[in-house]
């Protein structure tokens, strides 16, 4: 009875459960009265069906709690070991630091041994920044309320601003790394497990000598690492994530795409080309940094950040400005410093800004995100040159590539979690946007829409995350040409060069599992294109 009831698409009435049955009316009777005093099943009065009843919660949250994580673990925790050749442990929160429940040792004698039962502490460590990341805000407040940012080696992170920023950053590339931070000569990288209920409730990290376990290999192992714990939570009840990219379609590349920069960045995004400087600016969110690209001479010059930088705008003063996920900044790229202009969401620390752009009168527009893209928290904002700011609209989980029609009545704008490109009448004296409407919606089965530019015959190139592609539609949305690339996941476009006819499409190996880097190796490069028809001269903020 209890199966009919919960497999039904609709909630059945009486008759259809006599129907489905075939059970006697007296006895179905009994047996739905039976289930209802029980709380199995509850009666709605209103429509006269029968549903699940609230008893089935009750009983959920003990199955739940009587789940054995270390068994769930082992299994995966013995094929780390055998695959990394490292030590992989499993952890907890317990008090202000961390525990470790269950452990597998493959370094031998030069590897990192840690005993079941031993404790470490939060701040330092990967295990306990990944739980410490994904914490709900006023469980992460509380206990960095309590902990002790002692140091332990010359690289451990004693500031609490430093600390919130590492966690931002764990929370959005998804694994914690500690170099050397809690022992020296030790490295390690960690991933967070969830509950049904999407609460962190371990992790589990690889652990070994830094000689062996390099910056670049803790990032490659720790995207591994988060599949394997996305595995673990599933087991456990949490909702399946896919974390890898789609097959890589059959077609050739038959376009004179080059890697321009392999660069190999974790994610590569807002590329924004400079005429007066003719360069290219482009952001990795998550090292995170601000580069500057000569394509002349291929040479990249880094500006490694303090916190998460999403996107970059000329600023018409001089100099550049940041989105950052303490909002905008101004940014001296030849120094790295960023001095606080405004934050229109210093009230939500779990958001960020994820990318921007300026219009043709000097305002400058950006889209915001949940850090982990787990909420649909983000909106997109306005900012006048006088630093006023005004929500344009919201309720995007992953707001994410905008731009305007040559003739600046259209407005393109990207949520990329729902796969939507979306168009909007625009005002360009007023800066207000009309109704919303769908310009070009892509499949899952074919990726996600990422960063766009429209070029100067209207047309709007997208670059197709998990798509390996880049799309150019036409203004009135068709589909008029598809470049394929390499890698898996291209980011954002921009149209640049002296002539503005080189597409420079950026790119990231982020959340990549190791196979698929070693079959798409520039996965976090960045690639450039001829085309025939130019782009338009880039903005800059007037503020």
């Amino acid at each position: 009875m209890l199966d009919v009831i919960g497999e039904r698409d609709a909630p059945p009435r009486f008759k259809d459960l006599q129907a489905a049955t075939g059970l006697p009316k007296g006895t179905l009777a009994r047996l739905l009265n039976t289930l209802v005093l029980f709380r199995l099943i509850r009666h709605e009065e209103s429509d006269s069906t029968y549903r699940l009843g609230h008893r089935f919660f009750e009983l959920a949250h003990r199955v739940w709690e009587s789940i054995d994580l270390r068994g769930a673990a082992g299994p995966v925790l013995d094929r780390l070991a055998e695959e990394t050749r490292e030590t992989v442990a499993l952890c907890v929160i317990e008090g202000d630091e961390i525990l470790y429940t269950d452990q597998r040792t493959r370094g031998g004698a030069l590897g990192f041994r840690i005993e079941i039962g031993r404790r470490a502490p939060l701040h330092c460590t990967a295990g306990g920044k990944a739980l410490l990341a994904f914490a709900a805000p006023h469980e992460q407040r509380a206990l960095l309320d309590r902990i002790d940012l002692r140091s332990f080696t010359d690289s451990t992170i004693t500031s609490e601003e430093a600390l919130v920023a590492d966690l931002a950053l764990t929370r959005a590339r998804g694994y914690a790394i500690s170099l050397s931070e809690h022992v020296e000569g030790t490295s390690s990288v960690a991933a967070p497990i969830f509950d049904h209920t999407g609460r962190p409730v371990a992790a589990m990290g690889v652990f070994g000598p830094s000689a062996r376990l390099s910056t670049d290999h803790l990032h490659t192992t720790g995207r591994d690492l988060m599949a394997a714990t996305r595995q673990i939570s599933g087991n456990v009840g949490a909702a399946p994530v896919n974390i890898t990219s789609y097959q890589r379609p059959s077609r050739s590349i038959d376009d004179p795409v080059e890697c321009v920069l392999p660069w190999g960045a974790h994610l590569a995004e807002g590329p924004v080309w400079s005429g007066r400087d003719g360069r290219l600016y482009w952001v990795d969110i998550l090292a995170p940094s601000v580069n500057r690209f000569d394509p002349e001479t291929r040479s990249n010059e880094e500006r490694r950040m303090p916190r998460l930088v999403g996107a970059v705008s000329e600023r018409r003063s001089g100099g550049l400005v940041a989105f950052t996920q303490d909002g905008l900044e101004g940014l001296d790229f030849e120094t790295g410093t960023l001095t606080p202009l405004v934050d229109p969401e210093a009230d939500i620390p779990e958001n960020r800004f994820n990318d921007g752009k300026c219009d043709p009168l000097g305002r400058i527009w950006g889209g915001t995100m949940c850090l982990d893209a787990s909420r649909a928290t983000g909106a997109l904002y306005r900012i006048d040159a006088d630093r006023r700011w005004t929500s344009m609209s919201s309720g995007y989980m992953v707001a994410n590539g905008l731009d305007w029609s040559p003739d600046g009545r259209t407005f393109y704008f990207v949520d990329s979690a729902a796969g939507h490109i979306y168009a909007f009448d625009f005002d360009m004296a007023s800066g207000t946007l009309g109704p919303r409407r769908l310009f070009a919606k892509i499949p899952p089965s074919e990726g996600r829409p990422d960063g766009i530019t429209v070029d100067r015959e209207g047309c709007l190139w997208c670059a197709v995350w998990d798509g390996w592609a880049v799309r150019r539609y036409a203004p009135d949305g068709r589909l008029l040409r598809t470049v394929r690339l390499p890698v898996p996941r291209p980011t954002s476009v921009t149209l640049g060069g002296p002539d503005l006819k080189t597409l420079f499409v950026t790119s990231a190996r982020v959340r990549l599992p190791s196979r698929m880097l070693a079959e798409a190796p520039f996965s976090g490069g960045i690639f450039a294109l001829q085309v025939d028809v130019p782009g338009l001269p880039g903005n800059s903020y007037a503020g």
